[in-house]
């Protein structure tokens, strides 16, 4: 393995740790007294003004990335499609209201069944036999993982409802990003999505947000979480993908669920029992064998 590939192993490996760091990021900052629709809307806002910054100082630096403008019609269709990804915070961030950090984890890597049910039904692609088989070890290891089998378990229906909602819009987000203007330069394309993000962000809890809005949560928690859930991510993600490819990408990704886990029962002290880890392994197993046909060589002619 070259160094280059190493490279982007821990890029892509940073990129999905800061996402596992949100859920306790977002718990911490309800324990001072934030609402979600505070820390949601800080996280869209900044994260919002965050690359509108970087996409001015690209221009001056590189003036020639101008020439690259989007057309006004593919600015709308980004903005629509950042709808998506404010619904998965607002619906992630809810599921934490009502449950442990590890349960809503597990529900939001539901995503990658959900993907490929919408996969059949948007792209009329067949699922594979590896991928069925991994949607059956998703779901055994769901149910591990939630601890569903201990006698004395008692979830919370709406933390998990929230959070298969999460799964979903975060499976329509990824569909969206991979699908509209993707030739064009990620600063441009994460900007127009994020004014579709805080535009349903600022509609859905602006009522809330009315009532209740301490300016102080945009740089007492804003940054930060934006810092972790909007800017790093999708630059990481960027900038490593390519070297990677899908197949390892996608595996490395799942890295935020062991991370997620593992923040919440040190930071936030939640118990999670081997039975949980052991579910846990099975999701990422499940991530490994749905990507498995990437690693194949290809055939000498």
């Amino acid at each position: 393995m070259n160094s280059k590939i190493i490279k982007g192993i821990i890029i892509v490996a940073i990129g999905s740790a800061c996402y596992g760091v949100l859920a306790v990021l977002v718990k911490l900052g309800g324990k001072e007294g934030y609402s979600t629709g505070e820390l949601t809307f800080a996280q869209a806002f900044v994260g919002f003004l965050a690359l509108l910054v970087m996409n001015v100082v690209r221009n001056i630096a590189k003036p020639t990335a101008l020439a690259r403008r989007l057309p006004g019609k593919m600015k709308w269709k980004l903005i629509l499609g950042g709808i998506p990804f404010g619904l998965t915070s607002s619906f992630y961030y809810m599921s934490l209201n009502y449950t442990s950090v590890s349960v809503c984890i597990v529900m939001l890597m539901q995503s990658v069944w959900i993907g490929s049910v919408i996969d059949f039904f948007v792209n009329k692609t067949k699922p594979t036999t590896n991928k069925m088989i991994a949607i059956v070890v998703i779901l055994i290891g769901t149910v591990l993982a939630t601890n569903l089998l201990a006698s004395d378990i008692t979830l919370d229906w709406r933390g998990v409802a929230w959070g298969l909602m999460a799964a979903l819009s975060y499976s329509c987000s990824l569909l969206v990003a991979n699908n509209i203007a993707s030739s064009y330069p990620p600063l441009s394309r994460s900007l127009y999505m994020l004014i579709g993000s805080v535009s349903i962000v600022t509609i859905i809890w602006g009522y809330s947000l009315y009532n209740q809005f301490d300016i102080n949560v945009l740089w007492r928690w804003g940054i930060i979480i934006a810092l972790f859930g909007t800017v790093l991510p999708p630059l990481l993600f960027t900038k490593g993908m390519p070297i990677v490819g899908v197949g390892l990408g996608s595996i490395l990704a799942s890295i935020e669920l062991p991370v997620s886990v593992t923040m919440a029962r040190v930071v936030l002290g939640e118990e999670i029992s081997i039975m949980q880890w052991g579910g846990i392994v099975l999701i990422i197993a499940a991530v490994v064998i749905m990507n498995i046909s990437y690693f194949k060589p290809a055939k000498s002619h």
